[in-house]
């Protein structure tokens, strides 16, 4: 039996072009390796799952390629990209900040420093996590990153740069990493699925991008999990929804329809049906405010862009804010927002949700009535 490999390993970036959602990075280290414009210290920060290893490991790789192609990648068939892709290359040195952030730690990392590489050009130390080091560990590793021999590179990798201090920031290039917005993470996920001869479906793919919120790895994983569980390697948008726990759509269309025709019976009946369906009241008052919100971007087609949603949700966004006014839209944007902000505050929270609701599904009549005031003034 093969043994599984995970996607976020298997489908792991080994080249700069095949990095998702990071160009502006990407094409600034392949122009900085074509013109020998490299700095000595490079600093990556941005949230989890991003690709700040992915891109140091690639540029580590790169930079001595002893044959690079002519915009700028490694050629992964020299000795020194054969040596790194089996784990082996004595030029390119890793450490985790997290496990080994103490002064001797550091005192033992600027000893290799001293030693020029073996062959290639440039020694490469790759430290994860810097903002885990101390103070202390801090201070050690300065005057080796100001002044480092010619031949060594240092790239560090954080999710928190804050913590970094600033005499470490100012001998840095600093790189800030983007979240990877749902597009292009939903178009990725819809390679690999091809690749894996897996039936994906759009909608359950935009679903999953949503759900891990700018971060690669986390989609990749949510992705295994959710083959995983599918039967026949069919990812559909049904499966999704019921493995990841999440509120379908239709139920907020749902809603929203009910307001519109002042219908307080059904949207009572339709909150305490999701309720039995075990999700929790909080969550959906925030995504009926999100949904509120969705509505009214849909209602310009200027700003119809902003929908991280699939095109056929989207669709249905355009179809529904044609019939909700924009004044009912901004009411009860504000009502659902009151209602989020008190919710943990209140004694009994599923009738303060259906207190909300009801406000919600009375707005119309509110509207006309203060707009018939303000004729008679």
């Amino acid at each position: 039996m093969e043994n599984f490999v995970v996607s976020a390993r298997k489908y792991r970036p080994s080249t700069f072009e095949m990095v998702v959602g990071q160009e502006h990075i990407t094409t600034t280290l392949k122009n900085a390796i074509r013109n020998n414009h490299l700095a000595q210290a490079f600093l990556f920060c941005g949230p989890r799952g991003v690709g700040k290893t992915t891109c140091a490991r690639i540029l580590a790789k790169t930079i001595n390629c002893q044959s690079l192609t002519e915009d700028g990648e490694a050629c992964n068939a020299c000795d020194s990209c054969k040596a790194f892709n089996n784990q082996n290359s004595f030029n390119i040195h890793e450490l985790d900040a997290a496990s080994n952030n103490s002064v001797e730690d550091i005192r033992k990392l600027v000893e290799q420093v001293r030693f020029p590489p073996q062959y290639g050009k440039y020694k490469i130390y790759i430290i994860d996590e810097v903002h885990m080091l101390s103070n202390q560990a801090f201070n050690a590793f300065l005057k080796t990153l100001e002044e480092p021999p010619s031949y060594a590179i240092f790239i560090l990798a954080t999710t928190e740069k804050h913590k970094i201090i600033p005499t470490i920031l100012s001998r840095c290039q600093i790189f800030d990493f983007n979240r990877i917005t749902v597009r292009d993470i939903s178009s990725h996920l819809s390679g690999i699925a091809q690749k894996e001869k897996i039936d994906a479906e759009n909608d359950a793919l935009h679903l999953i991008a949503q759900k891990a919120d700018g971060a690669l790895r986390d989609a990749l994983s949510i992705f295994d999990m959710i083959v995983t569980y599918s039967l026949g390697n069919k990812v559909t948008y049904l499966n999704t929804i019921e493995n990841l726990h999440i509120l379908d759509y239709d139920y907020y269309f749902k809603i929203t329809e009910y307001i519109n025709a002042q219908d307080v019976s059904n949207i009572l009946l339709t909150f305490n049906q999701i309720l039995k369906k075990g999700f929790d009241s909080h969550n959906f008052i925030v995504g009926l405010t999100e949904h509120f919100r969705n509505l009214l971007v849909a209602k310009d087609p200027s700003t119809v862009a902003l929908l991280e949603v699939s095109e056929s949700v989207q669709a249905k966004y355009i179809e529904q804010s044609k019939s909700v006014s924009e004044a009912l839209l901004l009411t009860a944007l504000n009502v659902a927002n009151q209602c989020d902000i008190n919710y943990r505050s209140a004694k009994n929270q599923k009738l303060h949700v259906e207190i909300a609701l009801m406000k919600l599904a009375k707005l119309l009549s509110a509207i006309a009535l203060a707009e018939e005031l303000k004729k008679k003034d």
